[in-house]
């Protein structure tokens, strides 16, 4: 694993200096990292519409950093609006992206507001006439996210074609606007040709809604889904804006309004995570490869690393080019079974690593902190900083 894949000499020495004393766990995110990454993004997609995905990272610090770039912002529940509106977002500037919600919670962000929101469900499209009149409604619509995605989704989101056009027919009856369609081809997806599929099944809903029923739509909203720099290679956001904007001339031959809802792609390589090693074992005298426990683990931080999907870079000081490596097993410091993060997929550390050593993981501004455990062992919540 190279760092200079990852972080520019500047970037890495900004954030080793900080770290240097402090005691681990605790995640460090570089804002202006945040900032680089946002500006790539509108750079390379100039005629959407970017909603930060606040479930990635909630801190208040970014957040700001990013109304300072005028970006909008998609929340998942009314405690996520309460936090975005606490730093000064006008509600135009937000959708409630969540199709689970209770009606107490759709009142709530109407009298604070909010105007847009996601349904793919008759009786949550009902609560929402009933609780936010007259406001703007895009259905979602169920698409397969393949195996070219590193975290899927499942079909716990979103419905099919047939569903969303009766619901878009459905939401006029109500007295609600139709405005458009949203779809997400999974986290960490690594193939943008699925946005092809996707976008022809956005077309089909638009098409039948205009040509048989009248209505027409206006909002094609792609979700998020592009990566964060992992182990993997990825290619460049600017390819991904190319391919995806072929994609929408090939579908609509007039002008759509264009949604992103990027989180992971925005504010994971802004994060390093720095944990210590606690204890390095083997299970048997005969067994050569060594289990390796750090202090941080899969209740508090490293969730995404179930089922091995997300596969951050680790870097150690002692990982030089001439540095003998074997393949470990890295695994939490919590009483449970699950608490491993890498077991079944090579992870060759330096073979001198010892007890104390720090190991720092990459890529880690995403998901990490959202998900923590609050308390499991005793744990506190993993502690971040933010570097201006």
């Amino acid at each position: 694993m190279q760092l200079d894949n990852y972080y520019s000499s500047q970037q890495w020495q900004k954030i080793q200096n900080f770290a240097a004393n402090k005691p681990s766990p605790f995640l460090v995110v570089d804002l202006d990292r945040v900032e680089y990454k946002y500006q790539e993004l509108q750079q390379s997609f100039p005629m959407a519409n970017i909603f930060y995905a606040v479930k990635a990272n909630p801190s208040t610090e970014i957040i700001q950093r990013l109304d300072k770039l005028d970006s909008s912002f998609d929340i998942a529940s009314i405690y996520e609006l309460d936090r975005v509106l606490a730093c000064g977002i006008s509600p135009d500037r937000i959708s409630f992206g969540n199709t689970i919600k209770k009606a107490a919670d759709v009142k709530y962000a109407y009298d604070k507001g909010i105007r847009l929101f996601v349904t793919d469900a008759q009786a949550d499209l009902e609560q929402i006439a009933q609780h936010a009149p007259n406001s703007r409604v895009f259905v979602r619509v169920l698409v397969e996210s393949g195996t070219t995605s590193d975290w899927p989704l499942s079909r716990k989101f979103g419905c099919d074609t047939q569903m969303a056009i009766d619901l878009m027919v459905k939401a006029e009856q109500l007295g609600l606007q139709p405005y458009g369609v949203s779809f997400h081809v999974g986290s960490q997806q690594n193939d943008v040709t699925v946005w092809r599929t996707a976008l022809n099944t956005v077309k089909d809903v638009f098409d039948t809604l205009e040509h048989q029923h009248g209505i027409q739509l206006e909002l094609i909203n792609a979700g998020g889904g592009f990566p964060a720099r992992y182990l993997a290679d990825i290619d460049s956001i600017q390819d991904y804006a190319n391919r995806i904007q072929c994609y929408i001339d090939e579908c609509f031959d007039r002008k759509v309004t264009l949604f992103l809802e990027p989180g992971r792609s925005l504010v994971g390589d802004a994060g390093v995570l720095v944990s210590e090693i606690v204890l390095i074992a083997n299970k048997s005298e005969q067994d050569e490869k060594r289990w390796i426990y750090t202090d941080v683990g899969v209740f508090n931080g490293l969730i995404e690393t179930l089922g091995e999907m997300i596969k951050y870079p680790i870097y150690t000081p002692k990982m030089h080019n001439d540095a003998p490596k074997s393949d470990v097993v890295l695994a939490g410091p919590t009483c449970d079974s699950t608490d491993i993060m890498y077991e079944k997929i090579a992870y060759p550390l330096p073979q001198d690593l010892v007890m104390g050593d720090r190991l720092y993981w990459l890529s880690t501004g995403a998901y990490t902190t959202s998900y923590a455990s609050v308390e499991f062992n005793g744990y506190p919540p993993l502690k971040t900083f933010y570097l201006e």
